[in-house]
């Protein structure tokens, strides 16, 4: 009689981790907990799940980042520079050009199509910029909103030129200009038929612009 088959492992045998250089592993870690922060929320994801997911020890993982705050906080900081970096670019060109009334539209067009584009290519990782729920302690919540705040300072900088308003009046219309910006491009993300995003960033633009312009004095010219 041939012998019975040994009956299979009730443990699946973990999978081999693969070598990687420091700075390899490290940001593969943080596209890991990305993702997870992003779909779980940050009170939902522990550090196993992330070294579970990574295929490395916890040592290896604390090793890299010495708690589950400050790797959230490393998230937070690669997403704000990618949304600062969208910013810039949409703006520089327009900064360093010759400064003309009409160009107050072009930057309001500049900033919305930057977070549009920010936010259809992160997807719902810009929630972890515009709606993290790690905000209660006012330095965290200082470090998530550090991105739209600066956003926020270049896009005043680039209007108040080209709209001869107060600095401080150009700083209220940035901040309420990026929350325009922001939620439209979140709600496009989240929509089961959303818009086409230069249709929807025209339509923001036109509305803010139509505002701002309003707030111009008449009188207003520019020097040079």
């Amino acid at each position: 009689m041939p012998a019975m088959a040994e009956p299979p492992s009730e443990t699946t045998p973990r999978p081999r981790t693969v070598r990687m250089s420091g700075g390899e592993r490290r940001a593969q870690v943080l596209d890991i907990a990305q993702e997870l922060f992003a779909s779980e929320g940050y009170h939902h994801v522990s550090m196993d799940d992330i070294a579970d997911r990574a295929l490395v020890s916890k040592p290896v993982l604390y090793r890299h980042f010495p708690s589950k705050l400050d790797l959230y906080l490393a998230v937070v900081d690669r997403c704000g520079a990618d949304l600062i970096a969208a910013v810039e670019e949409a703006v520089a060109p327009i900064e360093s050009g010759p400064v003309h009334r009409g160009d107050g539209q072009a930057v309001i067009a500049a900033i919305v199509r930057a977070y549009m584009t920010f936010v259809e290519v992160a997807g719902e990782s810009s929630g972890l910029l515009f709606e993290s729920d790690v905000t209660r302690d006012a330095d965290v919540r200082k470090r998530v909103e550090h991105a739209s705040s600066v956003a926020a300072q270049r896009c005043a900088a680039v209007l108040q030129p080209v709209t001869g308003l107060p600095a401080a009046d150009c700083d209220v219309i940035a901040v309420s200009l990026i929350a325009l910006a922001q939620g439209a491009a979140t709600h496009r993300l989240r929509s089961t038929d959303p818009l086409e995003a230069e249709h929807a960033a025209d339509l923001v633009t036109r509305l803010a612009w139509a505002g701002v312009q309003g707030l111009v004095r008449a009188d207003f010219t520019y020097g040079g």
